[in-house]
């Protein structure tokens, strides 16, 4: 056993310095066996990719090794939330606790920091008129002369879905860079020089992909290389990357553009350009673009196979995208002509250019290695993508001998990055890796690991479309003991999910419930017109001071507030609990222990949208490798969302409760025995009447430790 393997098994036993310091702390056995792994990677180089059952303590698993090694390291998150708690929470407490001396960063994508240049201009702006406009940008520019990182989300009141926001962040698209006029002061730069110069730096997945894309572009780059990779809640790698690898035109980007072009030439070129004519021009073309995709209910992907998107008037597309074009042209002539007024022009000027690349690009054939579609909404949004990342990643994570060097790359680092992002060609090709705190010789570590990464030992459903060929796999199952904690029940009386009705009878089940319950109740829907359906009934029907919270009507940072709020217990405004009725992003990262949600209902089995065409794509490519798309793709995607929406139940060891799932497809088809050997080994509740049963003892007896 290596000197880190001991100081890891050390530090994670019973008499070790997190159970002696850190409240609550008690070691587990599939933690320290997740951690021994991850050590002998850190040192010994590769993949390791990790399921950890909920309640393993994955977070601490794959720190305290990394930590200890004083390698350089990025983790990478899916979620913001999760970024931060690394960040502000779980690191900072165990290098205090370690007694380590390391720098660790925080860095999130541009748009989450505040523009200094773009909030200065805010006020010239048309959404600067709206009511409450002058007194929110006010408060921002309060808080702007005292935060020292710029990070949005210090910010309260201002939710990211407001108006506001876009005028005082910038994009990839509209940041002026080393042009800028407070490029010195600029947050997103100093927050990546803080990087460059970290031992540790917490980033997300978006951000990870950001830093692919220009390191192959051969011109920057906007993360430390390092040592060691570990990417938690990484369910959702594939997905991400899938997304920003590939090319998008879209309407939102248009008017963003229309937006910025009226607003700059108005206030640094007003009279020399008719901006007023030029920008209608370009809105009204995109606005009939979008009309050209047709009238839709919600929002629904469109094949696109040949030169036309599929449903749609191709003489009408054609023509619309090609006013698209014209359009663009236009305002481009326009920006020539004062292109050398400000580098804001230069800027919009570059961005006309993708706009009309891309544009180009969406007027030519698929192409056959990937999968193309049409996004339709209130906006338009075209995507081409690959199916998924395996190509890129496998390049990315192949073995490759290193030397380190850290002192040397640290100041390196801040400096290169200047360098960069003023256009100093000479720092274009990629710097030699380091391990933050011992200089040495070596193999990049990969670390994967999340609570969900397949549905069978050998994880095929992650690695495959990662390019994880060779990387070494385990599984570390949940502590929680499931058999007491956790009952599951299939109601045999409900209709087939295709049934008309079936939204009402979820409803009426699970007002049945509530009458028991009292709240601590969460719904997942796999749509949204069965959310809206579902809760719609709830809202109607509910009575005695329920508070029925629906998915839309608030953001979801308050939504999750009030559901922890208002529990199962009620409060002083005489509301007795929460029922939350929810689709997509809630079936994962919503965590609530303790007896504020002890039932979980989901609506029904989670499986792909058959019209889906990134989905029906990669089952066209399964079914030509002699392969089943059902059981080799659909069923394990619906095994994995499954799996997702039921760990929401039981979150601590004292946890107690009950999960349904109103699809009898899983008591009556043969592959519903694969799908219920993904979940943990819950007790089943074969009728209704043991089902009222166990919510009533949810009720009466809280401390029994099982349902």
């Amino acid at each position: 056993m290596s000197l880190l393997d001991q100081r890891v098994a050390e530090t994670l036993s019973s008499h070790g310095v997190l159970a002696q310091t850190v409240p609550g702390f008690q070691p587990r056995q599939g933690q320290t066996d997740m951690a021994m792994a991850v050590s002998r990677m850190v040192q010994d180089g590769g993949q390791l990719v990790v399921e950890a059952g909920t309640g393993t303590g994955k977070t601490y698993a794959y720190l305290v090794p990394v930590l200890l090694s004083g390698q350089r390291a990025l983790v990478s998150t899916a979620t913001k939330a999760l970024q931060d708690q690394l960040f502000s929470r779980d690191i900072p407490r165990l290098v205090e606790v370690l007694g380590l001396p390391i720098r660790v960063a925080l860095l999130k994508g541009r748009g989450n920091y505040l523009c200094l240049h773009r909030m200065e201009q805010a006020r010239h702006s048309p959404e600067s008129a709206q009511p409450g406009a002058q007194k929110a940008l006010a408060k921002i520019e309060t808080w702007a002369q005292s935060t020292r990182t710029g990070d949005m989300a210090e910010l309260t009141g201002l939710d990211e879905r407001s108006s506001l926001w876009p005028l005082v962040t910038s994009t990839r698209d509209n940041c002026l860079g080393s042009t800028c006029p407070r490029f010195r002061a600029c947050h997103v730069n100093l927050a990546r020089k803080e990087a460059m110069a970290a031992d540790v730096v917490v980033i997300n997945h978006h951000l990870f992909f950001a830093d692919m894309a220009v390191r192959e572009s051969g011109v920057a780059e906007l993360l430390p290389t390092v040592r060691v990779t570990v990417f938690d809640e990484a369910h959702q790698l594939n997905e991400i990357g899938v997304n920003f690898l590939g090319k998008q035109l879209s309407t939102v980007q248009l008017h963003d553009l229309v937006r910025d072009v009226l607003a700059t030439g108005l206030q640094l070129a007003r009279g020399l350009v008719e901006w007023q004519a030029l920008s209608a021009g370009l809105e009204k073309a995109a606005r009939d673009w979008r009309l050209a995709a047709g009238q839709h209910r919600g929002s629904v992907r469109l094949r696109w196979t040949g030169q036309h998107p599929e449903g749609v008037a191709p003489d009408e597309w054609s023509g619309a995208l090609q006013a698209v074009s014209s359009a663009l042209v236009n305002l481009q002539n326009g920006l020539d002509m004062v292109s050398e007024l400000a580098p804001d022009f230069q800027r919009l000027s570059e961005r006309t250019r993708e706009l009309m690349q891309s544009a180009a690009l969406f007027t030519e054939t698929p192409n056959p290695e990937g999968v193309r579609w049409a996004e339709v909404s209130a906006q338009l949004r075209l995507i081409e993508s690959p199916l998924d990342i395996a190509q890129a990643f496998s390049v990315l994570t192949r073995p490759v001998s290193v030397t380190l060097n850290n002192e040397a790359e640290s100041h390196a680092g801040a400096d290169t990055l200047e360098a960069l992002m003023a256009g100093d060609p000479r720092h274009a090709a990629s710097r030699p890796l380091s391990t933050g705190l011992a200089p040495g010789v070596g193999q990049r570590a990969w670390i994967f690991t999340s609570a969900t990464l397949g549905d069978e030992p050998s994880l095929r459903w992650f690695t495959e479309p990662c390019g994880l060929s060779s990387a070494q796999v385990m599984q570390v199952n949940s502590p929680f003991d499931y058999a007491q904690q956790a009952a599951l029940y299939v109601p045999p009386h409900l209709p087939r999910p295709g049934d008309p009705g079936h939204a009402n009878q979820v409803a009426a089940l699970v007002l049945e419930a509530l009458a028991i319950l009292g709240g601590r109740t969460l719904v997942l829907t796999t749509t949204l017109n069965a959310m809206r359906s579902i809760g719609e009934q709830l809202q109607a029907q509910c009575e005695g001071g329920l508070e029925v919270l629906v998915q839309g009507q608030s953001p979801k940072r308050r939504l999750m507030e009030r559901f922890r709020e208002g529990g199962g217990r009620g409060d002083a405004q005489g509301r007795m609990g929460c029922v939350l009725v929810a689709s997509a992003s809630f079936w994962e990262g919503f965590d609530v222990p303790g007896d504020a949600l002890q039932l979980v209902v989901i609506d029904k089995l989670p499986f792909p949208p058959p019209g889906d065409p990134l989905f029906e794509a990669r089952s066209q490519r399964i079914t030509k490798q002699g392969k089943s798309a059902f059981a080799d793709h659909a069923l394990p995607e619906a095994a994995v969302s499954l799996k997702q929406g039921a760990g929401r139940l039981i979150r601590s060891e004292t946890d107690r409760g009950i999960l349904v799932v109103c699809d009898n497809r899983l008591s009556t088809m043969s592959y519903g025995r694969r799908l219920v050997r993904g979940l943990p080994e819950m007790r089943r509740l074969e009728d209704h009447a043991a089902f009222l049963d166990a919510l009533l003892q949810l009720t009466t007896d809280a401390s029994r430790p099982s349902v």
